[in-house]
Protein backbone atom coordinates (compact mmCIF):
# COMPACT_ATOMS: atom_id res chain seq x y z
CA UNK A 1 0.00 0.00 0.00
CA UNK A 2 2.17 3.36 -0.95
CA UNK A 3 3.00 5.67 1.95
CA UNK A 4 0.20 8.20 0.41
CA UNK A 5 -2.70 6.17 1.02
CA UNK A 6 -2.05 6.96 4.91
CA UNK A 7 -0.92 10.38 4.51
CA UNK A 8 -4.71 10.66 2.69
CA UNK A 9 -6.07 8.98 6.12
CA UNK A 10 -3.68 11.23 8.59
CA UNK A 11 -5.56 14.12 6.30
CA UNK A 12 -9.01 12.97 6.70
CA UNK A 13 -8.37 12.28 10.64
CA UNK A 14 -7.43 16.06 11.19
CA UNK A 15 -10.46 17.18 8.90
CA UNK A 16 -12.64 14.54 10.45
CA UNK A 17 -11.55 15.35 13.83
CA UNK A 18 -13.21 18.87 12.92
CA UNK A 19 -16.21 17.27 11.78
CA UNK A 20 -16.99 15.38 14.96
CA UNK A 21 -15.76 17.14 18.13
CA UNK A 22 -18.56 20.23 18.38
CA UNK A 23 -20.54 16.85 19.45
CA UNK A 24 -18.63 17.10 22.46
CA UNK A 25 -18.42 20.81 23.03
CA UNK A 26 -22.23 21.96 22.49
CA UNK A 27 -22.05 23.03 26.13
CA UNK A 28 -18.87 25.11 25.98
CA UNK A 29 -19.65 26.45 23.32
CA UNK A 30 -22.98 27.60 23.99
CA UNK A 31 -21.77 29.12 27.20
CA UNK A 32 -19.15 30.99 25.55
CA UNK A 33 -21.47 32.30 22.24
CA UNK A 34 -24.73 33.39 24.16
CA UNK A 35 -26.41 30.57 21.97
CA UNK A 36 -28.82 28.07 23.09
CA UNK A 37 -27.46 24.04 23.07
CA UNK A 38 -29.82 23.86 19.62
CA UNK A 39 -28.42 27.10 18.19
CA UNK A 40 -24.76 25.41 19.24
CA UNK A 41 -25.91 22.14 17.32
CA UNK A 42 -26.69 24.41 14.31
CA UNK A 43 -22.93 24.09 14.01
CA UNK A 44 -22.93 20.68 12.94
CA UNK A 45 -25.72 21.50 10.25
CA UNK A 46 -23.15 24.34 8.68
CA UNK A 47 -20.60 22.01 8.33
CA UNK A 48 -22.45 19.49 6.61
CA UNK A 49 -24.29 22.04 4.78
CA UNK A 50 -20.90 23.13 3.43
CA UNK A 51 -19.59 19.52 2.71
CA UNK A 52 -23.55 19.18 0.75
CA UNK A 53 -22.59 22.41 -1.84
CA UNK A 54 -18.84 21.55 -1.75
CA UNK A 55 -18.25 18.07 -2.91
CA UNK A 56 -20.27 18.18 -6.42
CA UNK A 57 -18.77 21.71 -7.12
CA UNK A 58 -15.17 21.16 -6.48
CA UNK A 59 -15.61 17.40 -8.24
CA UNK A 60 -15.70 18.68 -11.31
CA UNK A 61 -13.80 22.00 -10.49
CA UNK A 62 -10.48 19.99 -9.79
CA UNK A 63 -11.25 17.38 -12.67
CA UNK A 64 -8.19 18.47 -14.68
CA UNK A 65 -5.99 19.53 -11.51
CA UNK A 66 -2.64 18.11 -10.50
CA UNK A 67 -4.04 15.92 -7.48
CA UNK A 68 -1.23 17.58 -4.98
CA UNK A 69 -1.98 20.98 -5.88
CA UNK A 70 -5.89 20.28 -5.19
CA UNK A 71 -5.29 18.43 -1.63
CA UNK A 72 -2.61 21.23 -0.53
CA UNK A 73 -5.47 23.99 -1.50
CA UNK A 74 -8.04 22.20 0.45
CA UNK A 75 -6.05 21.92 3.19
CA UNK A 76 -4.66 25.11 3.72
CA UNK A 77 -8.18 26.78 3.33
CA UNK A 78 -9.36 24.28 6.16
CA UNK A 79 -6.43 25.08 8.57
CA UNK A 80 -7.29 28.97 7.79
CA UNK A 81 -11.16 28.66 9.00
CA UNK A 82 -10.18 26.81 12.33
CA UNK A 83 -7.63 29.82 13.27
CA UNK A 84 -10.16 32.40 11.94
CA UNK A 85 -12.62 30.25 14.44
CA UNK A 86 -10.56 30.21 17.12
CA UNK A 87 -9.87 33.67 16.73
CA UNK A 88 -13.30 35.00 16.83
CA UNK A 89 -16.08 34.67 19.58
CA UNK A 90 -18.82 35.54 17.12
CA UNK A 91 -21.38 33.01 16.48
CA UNK A 92 -21.81 34.02 13.06
CA UNK A 93 -18.50 34.38 12.27
CA UNK A 94 -17.91 30.63 13.54
CA UNK A 95 -21.12 29.74 11.69
CA UNK A 96 -19.44 31.22 7.86
CA UNK A 97 -16.15 29.57 9.15
CA UNK A 98 -18.12 26.49 9.21
CA UNK A 99 -19.31 26.47 6.26
CA UNK A 100 -16.13 27.62 4.20
CA UNK A 101 -14.31 24.78 5.88
CA UNK A 102 -16.37 21.93 5.36
CA UNK A 103 -16.31 23.02 1.49
CA UNK A 104 -13.43 22.36 0.96
CA UNK A 105 -13.34 19.45 3.34
CA UNK A 106 -15.56 17.71 0.41
CA UNK A 107 -13.71 18.84 -2.06
CA UNK A 108 -10.48 17.03 -0.41
CA UNK A 109 -12.54 13.48 0.10
CA UNK A 110 -13.31 13.54 -4.10
CA UNK A 111 -10.03 14.15 -4.80
CA UNK A 112 -8.77 11.43 -2.11
CA UNK A 113 -11.11 8.70 -3.62
CA UNK A 114 -9.74 10.01 -7.60
CA UNK A 115 -5.86 9.91 -5.80
CA UNK A 116 -6.32 6.56 -4.80
CA UNK A 117 -7.94 5.21 -7.74
CA UNK A 118 -4.76 6.12 -9.78
CA UNK A 119 -2.04 4.93 -7.02
CA UNK A 120 -3.39 1.61 -6.36
CA UNK A 121 -4.55 -1.48 -8.50
CA UNK A 122 -8.57 -2.17 -9.12
CA UNK A 123 -8.51 -5.46 -6.38
CA UNK A 124 -6.99 -3.01 -3.83
CA UNK A 125 -9.50 0.19 -4.52
CA UNK A 126 -11.21 -1.23 -1.47
CA UNK A 127 -8.76 -2.13 0.74
CA UNK A 128 -7.12 1.54 0.21
CA UNK A 129 -9.70 3.32 0.67
CA UNK A 130 -10.91 1.52 3.77
CA UNK A 131 -7.21 2.95 4.99
CA UNK A 132 -8.24 6.86 4.17
CA UNK A 133 -11.85 6.60 5.39
CA UNK A 134 -10.20 4.85 8.25
CA UNK A 135 -8.96 8.50 9.32
CA UNK A 136 -12.35 9.33 10.42
CA UNK A 137 -12.85 6.40 12.40
CA UNK A 138 -9.95 7.15 14.54
CA UNK A 139 -11.03 10.32 14.58
CA UNK A 140 -14.38 9.21 16.17
CA UNK A 141 -12.08 6.98 18.72
CA UNK A 142 -9.17 9.61 19.04
CA UNK A 143 -9.49 12.80 17.88
CA UNK A 144 -13.48 13.46 19.10
CA UNK A 145 -12.47 12.27 22.63
CA UNK A 146 -9.34 14.41 22.59
CA UNK A 147 -10.81 17.49 20.91
CA UNK A 148 -13.87 17.24 24.36
CA UNK A 149 -11.23 17.15 27.13
CA UNK A 150 -9.27 20.17 25.43
CA UNK A 151 -12.32 21.92 25.13
CA UNK A 152 -13.49 21.74 28.25
CA UNK A 153 -9.82 22.42 29.89
CA UNK A 154 -8.14 24.90 27.59
CA UNK A 155 -11.13 26.53 25.74
CA UNK A 156 -12.80 25.16 22.94
CA UNK A 157 -10.55 27.32 20.85
CA UNK A 158 -7.46 24.98 21.63
CA UNK A 159 -9.55 22.06 19.66
CA UNK A 160 -9.40 24.25 16.29
CA UNK A 161 -5.96 25.10 17.31
CA UNK A 162 -4.97 21.38 17.32
CA UNK A 163 -6.81 21.02 13.93
CA UNK A 164 -4.91 23.43 12.06
CA UNK A 165 -1.68 22.30 13.31
CA UNK A 166 -2.98 18.71 12.19
CA UNK A 167 -3.46 19.88 8.97
CA UNK A 168 -0.47 20.97 8.59
CA UNK A 169 1.89 18.22 9.23
CA UNK A 170 -0.65 16.83 6.84
CA UNK A 171 0.01 18.92 4.09
CA UNK A 172 3.92 18.12 4.38
CA UNK A 173 3.13 14.68 4.82
CA UNK A 174 1.12 15.44 1.14
CA UNK A 175 3.93 17.22 -0.61
CA UNK A 176 6.19 14.57 0.33
CA UNK A 177 4.01 11.31 -1.33
CA UNK A 178 1.08 12.65 -3.67
CA UNK A 179 2.13 12.85 -7.10
CA UNK A 180 2.06 16.56 -8.66
CA UNK A 181 1.20 14.86 -12.00
CA UNK A 182 -2.19 16.47 -13.59
CA UNK A 183 -4.76 13.60 -15.10
CA UNK A 184 -3.95 12.79 -18.65
CA UNK A 185 -6.67 13.31 -21.48
CA UNK A 186 -7.36 9.42 -21.47
CA UNK A 187 -7.61 9.07 -17.67
CA UNK A 188 -9.49 12.60 -17.51
CA UNK A 189 -13.58 11.74 -16.35
CA UNK A 190 -15.39 12.73 -19.26
CA UNK A 191 -18.73 14.96 -17.91
CA UNK A 192 -21.25 13.40 -20.01
CA UNK A 193 -20.30 9.92 -18.64
CA UNK A 194 -20.74 11.08 -15.06
CA UNK A 195 -24.12 13.08 -15.69
CA UNK A 196 -25.49 9.70 -17.85
CA UNK A 197 -24.48 7.84 -14.43
CA UNK A 198 -26.56 10.10 -12.75
CA UNK A 199 -29.63 9.07 -14.61
CA UNK A 200 -29.75 5.12 -12.40
CA UNK A 201 -32.98 4.96 -10.38
CA UNK A 202 -31.08 2.60 -8.14
CA UNK A 203 -28.28 5.09 -7.73
CA UNK A 204 -30.81 7.53 -6.41
CA UNK A 205 -32.21 4.99 -3.68
CA UNK A 206 -28.56 4.31 -2.48
CA UNK A 207 -28.24 7.95 -2.29
CA UNK A 208 -31.40 8.05 0.02
CA UNK A 209 -30.24 4.97 1.52
CA UNK A 210 -27.11 7.18 2.88
CA UNK A 211 -28.70 9.97 3.90
CA UNK A 212 -31.61 8.79 6.08
CA UNK A 213 -28.82 6.34 8.06
CA UNK A 214 -26.66 9.22 8.55
CA UNK A 215 -29.74 11.19 9.59
CA UNK A 216 -30.49 8.47 12.08
CA UNK A 217 -26.78 8.29 13.37
CA UNK A 218 -26.42 12.00 13.77
CA UNK A 219 -29.66 13.13 15.34
CA UNK A 220 -28.70 11.41 18.53
CA UNK A 221 -24.71 11.51 17.88
CA UNK A 222 -25.17 15.99 17.67
CA UNK A 223 -26.09 15.77 21.17
CA UNK A 224 -24.53 13.13 22.88
CA UNK A 225 -22.72 15.25 25.30
CA UNK A 226 -25.80 17.00 26.75
CA UNK A 227 -27.99 13.73 27.03
CA UNK A 228 -25.27 12.12 29.30
CA UNK A 229 -25.18 14.98 31.46
CA UNK A 230 -28.56 16.19 31.55
CA UNK A 231 -30.51 13.16 31.11
CA UNK A 232 -27.92 10.16 32.28
CA UNK A 233 -26.90 12.18 34.91
CA UNK A 234 -23.23 11.43 34.34
CA UNK A 235 -20.63 14.29 34.75
CA UNK A 236 -19.17 16.23 32.28
CA UNK A 237 -15.56 15.02 32.59
CA UNK A 238 -17.27 11.13 31.68
CA UNK A 239 -18.33 12.45 28.60
CA UNK A 240 -15.00 12.14 26.92
CA UNK A 241 -15.17 8.37 28.14
CA UNK A 242 -18.17 8.08 26.52
CA UNK A 243 -17.51 8.93 23.45
CA UNK A 244 -14.77 7.06 23.26
CA UNK A 245 -16.40 4.27 24.04
CA UNK A 246 -18.62 4.99 20.85
CA UNK A 247 -15.31 5.86 18.94
CA UNK A 248 -14.41 1.72 19.37
CA UNK A 249 -17.97 0.56 18.30
CA UNK A 250 -17.39 2.41 15.31
CA UNK A 251 -14.18 1.14 14.81
CA UNK A 252 -15.26 -2.72 15.51
CA UNK A 253 -18.42 -1.59 13.36
CA UNK A 254 -16.64 -0.60 10.15
CA UNK A 255 -13.93 -3.56 10.55
CA UNK A 256 -17.14 -6.04 10.33
CA UNK A 257 -19.56 -4.48 7.80
CA UNK A 258 -16.31 -4.21 5.43
CA UNK A 259 -15.26 -7.63 5.32
CA UNK A 260 -19.00 -8.29 4.19
CA UNK A 261 -20.35 -5.54 2.63
CA UNK A 262 -19.07 -6.39 -1.26
CA UNK A 263 -20.21 -9.68 -1.26
CA UNK A 264 -23.32 -8.96 0.70
CA UNK A 265 -24.22 -5.11 0.61
CA UNK A 266 -28.31 -5.85 1.16
CA UNK A 267 -27.72 -8.67 4.01
CA UNK A 268 -25.49 -5.89 5.59
CA UNK A 269 -27.19 -3.13 5.57
CA UNK A 270 -30.06 -4.62 6.68
CA UNK A 271 -28.66 -6.10 9.58
CA UNK A 272 -27.06 -2.71 10.63
CA UNK A 273 -29.94 -0.48 10.09
CA UNK A 274 -31.90 -2.75 12.46
CA UNK A 275 -29.85 -2.51 14.45
CA UNK A 276 -29.85 0.97 14.48
CA UNK A 277 -33.60 1.13 14.66
CA UNK A 278 -34.04 -1.32 17.61
CA UNK A 279 -31.20 1.12 19.37
CA UNK A 280 -32.67 4.31 19.14
CA UNK A 281 -35.66 2.61 20.66
CA UNK A 282 -33.93 1.30 23.47
CA UNK A 283 -32.34 4.31 24.23
CA UNK A 284 -35.32 6.18 24.11
CA UNK A 285 -36.74 3.76 26.92
CA UNK A 286 -33.34 3.90 28.89
CA UNK A 287 -31.61 7.69 28.17
CA UNK A 288 -31.55 7.59 32.03
CA UNK A 289 -30.51 4.85 33.13
CA UNK A 290 -26.30 5.44 33.23
CA UNK A 291 -25.22 1.97 32.62
CA UNK A 292 -27.65 0.98 29.91
CA UNK A 293 -27.38 4.24 27.99
CA UNK A 294 -23.37 3.66 27.99
CA UNK A 295 -24.07 0.57 26.46
CA UNK A 296 -26.23 1.85 23.85
CA UNK A 297 -24.67 4.43 22.61
CA UNK A 298 -21.23 1.88 22.16
CA UNK A 299 -23.31 -0.21 20.07
CA UNK A 300 -24.88 2.49 18.11
CA UNK A 301 -21.92 3.42 16.79
CA UNK A 302 -20.69 -0.15 15.92
CA UNK A 303 -24.36 -0.84 13.77
CA UNK A 304 -23.91 3.14 12.49
CA UNK A 305 -20.28 2.43 11.03
CA UNK A 306 -21.24 -1.49 10.24
CA UNK A 307 -23.51 0.23 7.26
CA UNK A 308 -20.68 2.69 5.62
CA UNK A 309 -19.22 0.20 3.74
CA UNK A 310 -22.14 -1.21 2.36
CA UNK A 311 -23.55 2.09 1.57
CA UNK A 312 -20.28 2.81 -0.45
CA UNK A 313 -20.32 -0.45 -2.39
CA UNK A 314 -23.45 0.12 -3.85
CA UNK A 315 -22.86 3.31 -5.58
CA UNK A 316 -19.45 2.71 -6.37
CA UNK A 317 -20.61 -0.56 -8.18
CA UNK A 318 -23.97 1.25 -9.52
CA UNK A 319 -21.87 4.15 -11.11
CA UNK A 320 -19.87 1.67 -13.38
CA UNK A 321 -16.98 3.57 -15.15
CA UNK A 322 -18.13 7.02 -13.96
CA UNK A 323 -17.53 7.94 -10.49
CA UNK A 324 -16.48 10.69 -9.72
CA UNK A 325 -19.85 12.80 -9.49
CA UNK A 326 -21.44 9.76 -8.50
CA UNK A 327 -19.13 9.62 -5.57
CA UNK A 328 -19.40 13.59 -4.65
CA UNK A 329 -23.33 13.28 -4.89
CA UNK A 330 -22.89 10.78 -2.08
CA UNK A 331 -20.59 12.49 -0.14
CA UNK A 332 -23.38 14.66 -0.22
CA UNK A 333 -26.39 12.78 0.83
CA UNK A 334 -24.01 11.66 3.63
CA UNK A 335 -23.94 15.47 4.48
CA UNK A 336 -28.27 15.63 3.79
CA UNK A 337 -28.14 13.07 6.97
CA UNK A 338 -25.61 14.96 9.00
CA UNK A 339 -27.45 18.23 8.32
CA UNK A 340 -30.79 16.53 9.14
CA UNK A 341 -30.12 15.03 12.17
CA UNK A 342 -29.24 18.02 14.14
CA UNK A 343 -31.79 19.66 13.22
CA UNK A 344 -34.76 17.31 13.28
CA UNK A 345 -33.40 17.15 16.83
CA UNK A 346 -32.99 20.44 17.55
CA UNK A 347 -36.68 21.07 17.04
CA UNK A 348 -37.65 18.37 19.21
CA UNK A 349 -35.20 19.55 21.64
CA UNK A 350 -36.91 22.91 21.55
CA UNK A 351 -40.27 22.00 21.61
CA UNK A 352 -39.68 20.57 25.22
CA UNK A 353 -39.79 17.40 24.33
CA UNK A 354 -36.40 16.52 26.43
CA UNK A 355 -33.27 14.40 24.67
CA UNK A 356 -34.77 10.80 24.87
CA UNK A 357 -37.01 12.04 22.14
CA UNK A 358 -34.11 11.83 19.91
CA UNK A 359 -34.02 7.98 20.01
CA UNK A 360 -37.96 8.56 18.79
CA UNK A 361 -36.62 10.31 16.03
CA UNK A 362 -33.82 7.96 14.93
CA UNK A 363 -36.50 5.10 15.13
CA UNK A 364 -38.18 6.50 12.02
CA UNK A 365 -35.26 7.98 10.00
CA UNK A 366 -33.89 4.55 10.72
CA UNK A 367 -37.29 2.76 9.69
CA UNK A 368 -37.34 5.04 6.45
CA UNK A 369 -33.99 3.82 5.65
CA UNK A 370 -34.58 0.60 5.76
CA UNK A 371 -37.50 1.18 3.64
CA UNK A 372 -35.43 2.10 0.75
CA UNK A 373 -33.32 -0.68 0.92
CA UNK A 374 -36.25 -3.46 0.47
CA UNK A 375 -37.01 -1.62 -2.15
CA UNK A 376 -33.99 -1.10 -4.00
CA UNK A 377 -33.62 -5.37 -3.00
CA UNK A 378 -37.13 -5.97 -4.83
CA UNK A 379 -36.13 -3.96 -8.02
CA UNK A 380 -35.98 -6.36 -10.86
CA UNK A 381 -31.92 -7.66 -11.05
CA UNK A 382 -32.11 -7.96 -14.80
CA UNK A 383 -33.12 -3.50 -14.63
CA UNK A 384 -29.40 -2.16 -15.73
CA UNK A 385 -27.13 0.56 -14.66
CA UNK A 386 -25.89 2.96 -16.66
CA UNK A 387 -22.20 0.85 -16.75
CA UNK A 388 -24.35 -2.11 -17.22
CA UNK A 389 -23.52 -3.92 -13.67
CA UNK A 390 -25.58 -5.61 -10.97
CA UNK A 391 -26.51 -3.69 -7.72
CA UNK A 392 -23.03 -5.16 -5.67
CA UNK A 393 -19.64 -4.07 -5.66
CA UNK A 394 -16.46 -2.49 -4.34
CA UNK A 395 -16.53 -0.92 -0.99
CA UNK A 396 -15.16 2.53 -0.71
CA UNK A 397 -15.27 1.91 3.09
CA UNK A 398 -16.33 4.53 5.80
CA UNK A 399 -18.37 7.78 4.28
Amino acid sequence: MPIAVYVLGLSIFAQGTSELMLAGLLPELATDLHVSIPQAGLLISAFAVGMLVGAPVLAVVTLTWSRRTALLVFLAIFALTHVAGALTSSYAVLLATRIVGAFVYSGFWSVAAATVVVLVPANRRGRAMSVVTGGLTIATIVGLPLGTVLGQHLGWQSAFWTVAGLCVLAMAGVVATVPSDRPDAASTPRLADEFQALRSTRLWLAFATTALVTATILVVFSYLAPLLTQTAGLSSGAVPAVLALYGLGSFIGITIGGRFADALPFHTLFISITGLVVLSAALALTAGLPVVAIAVIALLGGFGFAANPALNARVFSLAGDAPTLATATNFSAFNVGITAGPWLGGLAIDAGAGYSALGWIAVGTGAAALATVLLAALLPVSSPDPAGRGATGRSRGAG
